[in-house]
């Protein structure tokens, strides 16, 4: 669904930024032809498919299309059936996720008669629904909520939490909240939904919310069946294959990357952990790091976010400063957007040492790899003061927060 959802949204994106470029000085009309999005996605997704099916034919890779089965250990390591059968030393499992659908009363009549989609079903909705329910508000609800919001719908997003966005920063969850509700969407907080009544309604206790189509995302579970897991004798909990820092599994040369591991289940963390994974296998002594794995909300506003929260570093005890910035501190940001609210939290430890940056504002997706890689690095403050930011750019909020935690702090906004 990465791909997928960043077509639709950048397709919104354009009619969002004509319909409203008044106070930019531009006047356009505009519209959201659904299916010729949805076109263009199916397209994107065909291009990409392509070329990776050219990368592995460079690399001579084979690539076998079918239901692979593990049928067991042999002498030569493991067994694997997909049409004929496949020997190998080593196995590394990568069956990803699946919806994870809820015991609501229902649900199963809803989702038969489509009535109700998954996240998946969502990225192929022929028609644009006039009442839209999305249970489930986190990464991949708000994303399709804000898409079929700006392509006509009206939204209801149902969490059970109170908050929005999962474990990102509170603060920035209240933000995220408030900008979508000002473009139309309705949240209900704190509640859970109790019956789906096919073709006409969802259910919260007594009271009935309307819809056309109900959204199912209230997030993902690892694959772990119809692949003959259960053959191998690899240990799992929670539903999870159990891994260590190298991907290994409790079964020697057999390692589990990606959603499977139930770990941090993101498409970039799972292209690393393969990495670590396969390294492992060549003898290149290599570890995986969960400490500041970056995460992006693709909203409008976009929410990014990388490492410690003030609320995760209470939790472990660590003593930390905190730097919150308006975005407007950025110069590009103000030229950009106009009246935007965009903040910039950077989470700071005792030595000086950056822990954590959690923003949201304008292209905060593409700033949030320079804060994973000043985490990385280890350097306080003061070393970092001394990277050279191209001016303007947004990514500039960052020097803004190291120069406010160590000394010379600018008025915003700065020239």
């Amino acid at each position: 669904g990465c791909i997928p959802t960043k077509t639709m949204m950048y397709s919104a994106k354009m009619l969002d930024g004509a319909l409203r470029g008044s106070p930019y000085g531009v006047s356009a009309a505009g519209a959201l032809d659904h299916a010729s999005v949805m076109k263009r996605k199916a397209k994107v997704v065909k291009t990409l498919v392509a070329g990776i099916a050219a990368k592995m034919k460079h690399g001579a890779v084979s690539v076998v299309s079918g239901h692979a089965v593990v049928r067991g250990r042999t002498d030569s390591g493991f067994l694997v059936s997909c049409g004929e059968d496949y020997e190998a030393p080593y196995l590394l499992i990568a069956a990803g996720s699946e919806p994870v659908v809820p015991p609501i009363e229902g649900m199963a009549e809803s989702l038969a008669s489509k009535f109700a989609v998954t996240s998946v079903g969502a990225l192929e909705l022929n028609e644009i629904p006039k009442e839209l329910v999305i249970i489930g508000g986190g990464a991949i609800g708000l994303e399709l909520a804000c898409y079929y919001n700006i392509a006509g719908s009206h939204v209801t997003v149902v969490e059970m939490l109170e908050r929005v966005g999962g474990r990102i920063d509170a603060e920035i969850s209240d933000v995220l909240c408030g900008s979508l509700q000002k473009r139309g969407l309705e949240f209900r907080l704190g509640q859970k939904i109790t019956c789906l009544d096919p073709g006409k309604c969802v259910k919260i206790g007594a009271d009935e919310i309307k819809a056309d189509k109900v959204i199912l995302s209230v997030g993902r579970k690892p694959a772990v069946s119809g692949f003959g897991l259960e053959s191998t004798g690899v240990y799992t909990d929670r539903g999870a294959i159990v891994t260590d820092e190298r991907l290994r599994t409790s079964v020697p040369k057999i390692y589990a990357a990606g959603d499977v591991n139930g770990k941090v289940m993101l498409a970039h963390t799972a292209h690393r952990e393969a990495e670590v994974a396969v390294n492992d296998m060549l003898g290149r002594r290599d570890v995986m790091s969960y400490d500041s794995i970056p995460s992006v909300i693709y909203t409008i506003p976009e929410v990014a976010c990388v490492g410690e929260t003030e609320e995760s570093a209470a939790e472990k005890g660590l003593g930390i400063r905190t730097v919150r910035l308006s975005m407007r501190y950025a110069g590009r940001y103000v030229a950009e957007n106009e009246g935007g609210d965009g903040i910039c939290k950077a989470v700071f430890g005792p030595d000086n040492r950056l822990l954590g940056v959690h923003m949201i504002g304008g292209s905060a997706s593409e700033i949030i790899l320079s804060a994973h890689m000043m985490i990385e690095s280890r350097l306080p403050a003061e070393n970092l003061k001394k990277i050279i930011f191209p001016h303007p750019t947004t990514g500039e909020i960052l020097r803004e927060a190291l120069f406010n935690l160590t000394g010379g702090e600018r008025e915003c906004p700065r020239a």
